[in-house]
């Protein structure tokens, strides 16, 4: 009899508080395997093994590619590597970033659900977007549970809420009660699995490698968009799988629709920057010129300057306005 022994956890803004109460309530007997997928820093160090390993019975680590998966422990991503699981071990990967972050909730969700099906648990706690809510909605297309942690409990609501929204959770409880209903899910009898879309696969094959050696018949799903990648400025192809929306480009770079409304606020704050930059430097040049031309006794040279450096400053104003407008977007992006 198959049980759910996959525990698949994904976390953003909040979640190392989140994690250490929910280990350190987790029971020594656990009959599962957990794996975080927690949102980092790509060059920092990651104590989160350490903390989580210290707050609970089960013992945690940062696992290697390839390690084998043992019940009781808990497996946590590390640093700019995706964590991906397969039949009996685990696959640590440099794979095209999803919402601009590696390790991605996403990626490991739907690893977990392509390979392990129905004996899989989804867990989104406290975080910023929507990371998570497409690989939750993959667990349940295979016959797994999600769970999602309660928003009026998260520090930040964001990723369980949009979960909420988006899919058909099982449970949505409290960080207290979390480990209870943990325990409890994992002793019971997993259902029966649902073959997934071909579609969840490719980009499970994705995740997993480095588009340089990408095998030739790995076409990217979906159908091509109007929409450049934030990332690499290549075509984004749309893709709906279970009636959600994502996008992904050609490189392997995804997204969903708010990490891509948030990744295109970015690259226009970014640009907007750079204008500004650029006019302050024009504006240097036009003081220069006019500072020239009062000397030489140029009038209405120096009167052009001076216009043109006016304008600057009028455009630089524009610029910033926008820029903050940019911090209040139309759709909810925390």
């Amino acid at each position: 009899m198959s049980t759910r022994d996959i525990i698949v956890i994904g976390s953003s803004a909040g979640g190392v508080d989140a994690l250490q109460r929910l280990c350190a309530a987790l029971p020594a007997d656990l009959p599962a395997s957990v794996f975080v997928a927690q949102h980092l820093s790509p060059s920092a160090r990651s104590v989160l093994p350490l903390l989580l390993d210290r707050a609970g019975p089960l013992h945690a680590l940062c696992p290697a590619d390839g390690q084998q998966i043992e019940r009781g422990h808990i497996y946590v991503g590390a640093p700019d590597l995706h964590i991906l699981l397969r039949p009996g071990k685990l696959l640590m990967r440099r794979g095209p970033y999803e919402n601009r972050t590696r390790p991605a909730v996403n990626a490991l969700f739907r690893s977990a659900a392509v390979h392990y099906g129905p004996r899989v648990i989804g867990v989104v706690l406290t975080g910023l977007l929507d990371d998570g809510t497409e690989g939750l909605i993959a667990i349940k297309a295979a016959s797994g549970m999600s769970v999602v942690q309660d928003p009026e409990d998260a520090e930040w609501p964001s990723m369980p809420r949009n979960a909420l929204l988006r899919d058909h959770v099982d449970h949505a409880v409290p960080i207290a009660e979390l480990a209870a209903l943990l325990d409890r899910l994992t002793r019971e009898e997993a259902g029966i699995g649902i073959p997934l879309p071909e579609e969840y696969r490719v980009e499970d094959r994705i995740a997993a490698q480095e588009f340089a050696v990408m095998e030739p018949e790995i076409v990217t799903p979906g159908q091509p968009s109007h929409i450049s990648c934030p990332d690499c400025g290549g075509v984004l192809n749309h893709i709906e799988m279970q009636k959600e929306p994502h996008f992904r480009c050609q490189v392997g770079h995804a997204f969903t629709p708010l990490g891509l409304a948030a990744a295109q606020s970015d690259e226009l704050e970014r640009a907007l920057s750079i204008a500004v930059r650029t006019h302050r430097d024009r504006i240097k040049l036009f003081e220069q010129m006019s500072t020239n031309a009062r000397a030489s006794g140029l009038s209405h040279a120096e009167k052009r300057w001076n216009d043109a450096s006016s304008d600057a400053a009028q455009l630089i104003t524009v610029l910033e306005g926008a820029m903050q407008n940019l911090r209040r977007p139309d759709v909810e992006l925390s």
